[in-house]
């Protein structure tokens, strides 16, 4: 299944606030959600969370779709079209919009799939260091860098999300994975940023990833279609 991350932020004079708001209980409710081919929909709205740094955008949509063939089916709808796109500026600041393809890859499983995993996320963007294949980089990602996320005091489940293949087919992609990491509150992931555990992740970070293009944002899932496929 597609796992598609669109990172966006507020149109001006549109304050974060009203941004979040209009994003989850209108444009998702009365626009994005009803496109057919989604199978899973959530909205992730950004906190401010001591030592996650400033993020470069105000929300994530995480969408999923079955394959290739319903994604452009997706975006061929009148939903879509005529629906969600038109939308669009109404609150969002489309020309800094990013959006990812990927394929994730469950490290620590958390509480089942299809139900609600509590808590806060953090969700960090990494590009590959120069020179760096992205084979060589996933297999540092899954074999070295994982063992290393997973020791994090307070941390309840883990993705590995790494942009699909064929992204790299039309143009290098702006990156290259999008780590998924939960905790059950903004205290216990502010804990987890202090702690010695932490320390050694980022310092892994240093031997393959460009830190130039390394993002993170502390967000808080509003689930509209799921976690349970329709």
């Amino acid at each position: 299944m597609i796992h598609q991350l669109i990172f966006a932020a507020p149109k001006p004079g549109m304050t974060e606030e009203q941004f979040h708001r209009y994003w989850v209980e209108e444009h998702a409710v009365r626009y994005a959600s009803k496109i057919p081919q989604i199978r899973k929909y959530a909205v992730d709205t950004t906190l401010h969370v001591t030592g996650a740094g400033e993020p470069l955008w105000s929300g994530i949509a995480e969408i999923w779709l079955e394959n290739e063939e319903e994604q452009l089916a997706s975006l061929q709808s009148p939903e879509f079209l005529q629906g969600a796109r038109l939308d669009e500026p109404n609150w969002a600041a489309f020309w800094r919009s990013v959006v990812l393809d990927t394929d994730t890859e469950v490290v620590v499983q958390g509480a089942p799939e299809n139900t609600v995993q509590p808590g806060v996320k953090l969700v960090l963007l990494a590009k590959r260091r120069e020179g760096l294949s992205r084979e060589e980089f996933r297999r540092h990602s899954r074999a070295v860098h994982a063992p290393l996320v997973t020791q994090v005091p307070g941390l309840t489940r883990y993705y590995q999300s790494f942009t699909r293949d064929s992204w790299y087919g039309i143009s290098e992609p702006p990156f290259d994975v999008a780590y998924h990491l939960w905790f059950d509150s903004p205290t216990i992931l502010e804990a987890a940023l202090k702690s010695p555990q932490n320390a050694a992740v980022e310092a892994d970070f240093k031997t393959f990833v460009n830190e130039q293009y390394l993002h993170t944002l502390a967000v808080r899932e509003n689930w509209v279609i799921g976690p349970e496929p329709r």
